[in-house]
């Protein structure tokens, strides 16, 4: 199903009503340990819940299962320091909660030790893959822990499609921040297929940064010089992954005329230089999937198994055409949306591998 317009927007009204909430837990929660109250706290990986990316997207989910009445009671914790990642997660387990929700890869290693020390509450770990679920060992298995995954390869091969379907040169490019970091390769190279599934006479361009990933995703000047580069040579419309490394590369391709594609969420309200020619952005759909995950674990498990351990494999979609839509031709609109259904029901496999192994 196509992405409605409370899946693209970041912030929707409920969100704006209940955005300013504290940030520490108040004193009129309920009785949490109750059996009959389901509470659900949420935090965050150091940032705060207007982040526009993960922690909003996250709390959004949770602020809907709140109005869907699946959830009695939310709450989030701001993370200021990274070192206090076990601690805001205590608090929640101390005080009761059902379902404690982290947020991000940076955070796995913490959530993974915290759903190991509360084995009574479920956790939930958002874009968090947990490997434990795909080795052979039974031993290791966390039978009270989720990571929330998605498909990028898919959302890269969107974003491939329709810059195939829209270049006037026949050239487009894709400026990525690490090859070797997993959800960035799996998006530049869905990039790579779409743009090739569409049209294999077009040409395109994947620029990985060399950097050490801990440098790779905060390398403005690389991506500014690497977009500025390609649209020198032709490349009419330029996708950009991955932190400011990605940010940069769409701002430049747009100051300098091309056409900018954004990743993860849609970047048309984090890129205000760059949204006057922002096209789309393929998005991760978090908030649907933290509603699901939700309502599976309310129901309690001594019924059934709630909450499938290991990875939930959540959906992606794209972002509106914004100030582009006019530009953006009745066919080809029509030919983006029969592409995504097939990509939803799986009547169109991307075999793109989940790593790249290197040399």
């Amino acid at each position: 199903m196509k992405p409605n317009n409370s899946n693209r927007m970041i912030i929707t009204a409920v969100l704006v009503m209940t955005i300013l909430m504290p940030a520490c837990l108040p004193t009129a929660a309920p009785d949490c340990t109750d059996a009959d109250v389901f509470c659900v706290g949420l935090v965050t990986d150091g940032g705060n819940i207007r982040d526009r990316g993960y922690n909003q997207y996250t709390w959004e989910g949770i602020l809907q299962a709140r109005t869907g009445r699946i959830a009695d009671w939310v709450e989030y914790i701001e993370t200021t320091d990274i070192r206090d990642y076990a601690k805001n997660i205590a608090e929640f387990a101390s005080a009761g909660y059902d379902v404690i929700v982290t947020v991000s890869s940076a955070m796995s290693e913490a959530t993974l030790t915290a759903a190991n020390t509360y084995p009574e509450i479920f956790f939930i770990g958002v874009d968090q893959y947990q490997e434990w679920a795909s080795d052979e060992d039974p031993d290791n298995d966390v039978p009270n822990l989720i990571g929330i995954t998605f498909p990028e390869d898919q959302a890269g091969f969107l974003m491939g499609a329709l810059a195939a379907m829209m270049t006037t040169t026949g050239q487009v490019g894709a400026v990525c921040s690490s090859e070797f970091y997993p959800p960035v390769w799996r998006y530049c190279e869905g990039f790579r297929e779409g743009v090739l599934y569409f049209d294999p006479n077009i040409s395109v361009e994947i620029a990985y940064n060399d950097a050490q990933i801990s440098d790779a995703f905060n390398d403005p000047v690389w991506g500014a010089e690497t977009a500025g580069s390609m649209v020198d040579r032709g490349i009419d419309i330029i996708f950009g992954v991955g932190g400011e490394t990605g940010s940069s590369a769409i701002v430049t391709a747009v100051q300098r005329g091309a056409y900018g594609l954004g990743a993860d969420f849609d970047q048309y309200t984090l890129l205000v230089e760059a949204s006057p020619h922002l096209l789309s952005s393929g998005m991760k759909l978090i908030a649907p999937a933290i509603v699901t995950l939700l309502e599976k674990a309310k129901v309690p498990r001594k019924d059934s198994q709630a909450l499938s351990i290991g990875n939930f494999i959540g959906q992606v979609g794209y972002a509106s055409f914004h100030d582009l839509d006019g530009n953006v031709p009745e066919e080809i609109k029509r030919q983006f949306e029969e592409i995504y259904a097939s990509l939803l029901s799986n009547e169109l496999e991307i075999d793109i591998p989940a790593t790249n192994a290197g040399p």
